[in-house]
Parts: structure tokens; sequence; C-alpha cells
């Protein structure tokens, strides 16, 4: 099966070169070509455009920054995919967006399979991302050798829709879990005690989170380098928001976190990598939250 890849940033990329690994015909593009190299050299084509690409291949996948730009590149490359062809859009998505975006598809002929992930982006340059589909039950099986290749926790959720509901609910999660993390080592080292230790202690602990583990120790490097950034922290908290007033449930804690982030925004630029949250803290109080022997990145 020949797959198209749109989108080569940080998460699109290896999710790609993880493709290519397992032995699948990708083609890809980026609007930046240099993104593109690499995959190049692990044997992807080029395409000189997303409306070529779409045309060449029997399936296309987009990893794109917003909405805006996923209705974009779905409009360019609709007239070109080829009969039969699906749709995976691994972009996070409010739900309306996923049904509208859908039906835009479908009336081209063009079947949806909505596809984010979430695990962060060490975990997709592993294969080993969790991906959440919705759709239908024939493309979630025709297109799960090709989802086994990118992720090793697989998740059909239901109906287009779905996935977006759920994948805003675990990032929800993970921006609450930042923000206790960030006071939690605060705590720590205003008490006194070595912030490596503490760091292990609530590892082992009934307290301890998967972002601890992970944007915790980033935090205590200094580096705060998770390769996702403010700005798309609030695009994902505010579509958390939403579900909350549509469904009628009262998010205090998502409330308060997306609060940070603005003030974090504000601080940093909507760039500035999301544990920053944390450097918010730090400056308040005029204290660093530095430990030795903790990565940059992870890896």
């Amino acid at each position: 099966m020949h797959y198209g890849y749109i989108g080569l940033g940080n998460l699109g990329g290896h999710c790609a070169a993880c493709l290519i690994r397992a032995g699948f015909q990708v083609t890809v593009f980026d609007l930046n070509p240099v993104l593109a190299e690499r995959l190049v050299a692990m044997g992807a084509r080029l395409a000189n455009s997303a409306e070529d690409l779409a045309a060449s291949v029997d399936h296309v996948i987009t990893c794109l920054p917003s909405p805006a730009v996923s209705e974009n590149v779905l409009r360019s490359i609709l007239p070109r995919m080829k009969p039969g062809a699906t749709w995976l859009e691994m972009s996070t998505l409010g739900r309306d967006a996923v049904l509208a975006l859908a039906g835009l598809a479908g009336a081209a002929g063009v079947r949806m399979l909505e596809l984010p992930v979430t695990g962060g982006v060490h975990l997709a340059a592993q294969g080993k991302i969790t991906m959440l589909a919705g759709g239908d039950k024939d493309l979630f099986d025709l297109h799960r050798p090709a989802m086994a290749a990118m992720g090793d926790k697989i998740f059909h959720m239901g109906p287009l829709g779905s996935a977006s509901i759920i994948k805003v609910i675990t990032i929800m999660l993970a921006f609450i879990h930042l923000k206790a993390t960030s006071e939690a080592l605060m705590l720590a080292k205003r008490g006194g005690l070595d912030l490596g230790q503490a760091w292990h202690a609530i590892a082992a602990s009934s307290g301890n989170s998967f972002v601890h583990e992970t944007e915790g120790a980033l935090i205590l490097n200094g580096s705060y380098d998770i390769a996702f950034c403010i700005d798309l922290a609030l695009k994902d908290l505010g579509f958390a928001l939403g579900f909350g007033k549509e469904f009628g449930v009262p998010l205090d804690l998502a409330s308060m976190t997306n609060q940070t982030y603005i003030a974090a925004k504000a601080a940093y630029g909507g760039e500035a990598q999301s544990p920053m949250i944390a450097k918010l803290l730090e400056d308040l109080l005029g204290t660093d939250l530095r430990a030795e022997g903790f990565p940059a990145r992870l890896e």
C-alpha cells in the first residue's frame, strides 16, 4: 500500500519514518523541503506539491498544525485523490471540524479516518505512540497495519468525532498534570529537599504521572524541550473548554491551567515550549528547579 504523508514536523516526520522502516511505500511533502531530506534518504519519494502527492498514492495522511491548515490542504488534494482513497487525519482537531471536513471529503468521494495520537514526540520516534482512531470499522481494519507501524497501542474509539473527544481529554489531563508537577517540584525545592531525590520519590509514589516522569525531567534539566509549544497547548485546551461548555461539565482545573498558559505565552511567546509554565513559577519566586542527571530531550 502506497501512502502519502503531508506535514513532516516534530510528529509527522517521525510517523512517516516509521512507515518507511516498516516497508511501506511512502511519498512525502512539506512546505519546508528540508524536513523531507532524512525521509528521502530512508527511501521516501519527495513530491513537488501536496496535489502531486495526492495523485500518486493510494491513501493520504496529514499531520498539520491547525484546522484551517487541514481544510486548506484537504481542498487542494481532493480533486487529485484516487478513487477509493482514504484521508487519514492525524492533526488534533475539534469534533465539529472533524465532521465538517469528513463531509467535505465525502462529497468528493473520499472517506476519512481521524487518527490523533498521544504520548509525546519521543514515543513517535520509537514507533510506540498511542493511536486513537475514529471512523468506520472497515477503514480502521484496512489501515491497521500502517497504524501498527507507527504506534504500539491502537484504539478504535467509534465513529468520526469520537477520537477527537478522547484526544482532547488526554491532552487536557497532561497539561493539568504538568501544572501540578511544576508546583510539586517547587514545594520540594522550597522545602529544602534534594530535587533529584524528590523526583525519584514522586515517580515511585501514588502521586506519580507519565507527565512527571517525562516533562518533569525536562524541567529539572532546564531545557523544557518537549517539542510542543505553548500556542498548541492553548489550542488544545480551547477544544477541552469548548467540550466542557457543550457537554455541561465544569472544568475548573482545565480553566485554571488555561489561564496559566495564557500567562506563559505573554511571558515567553507562543513558540516557547509548553513545560515553560514551570518557569513562570521559577521566575515568580526567584527559585530555579535544576537538578543534575536529567536529560535535555526525551529519547
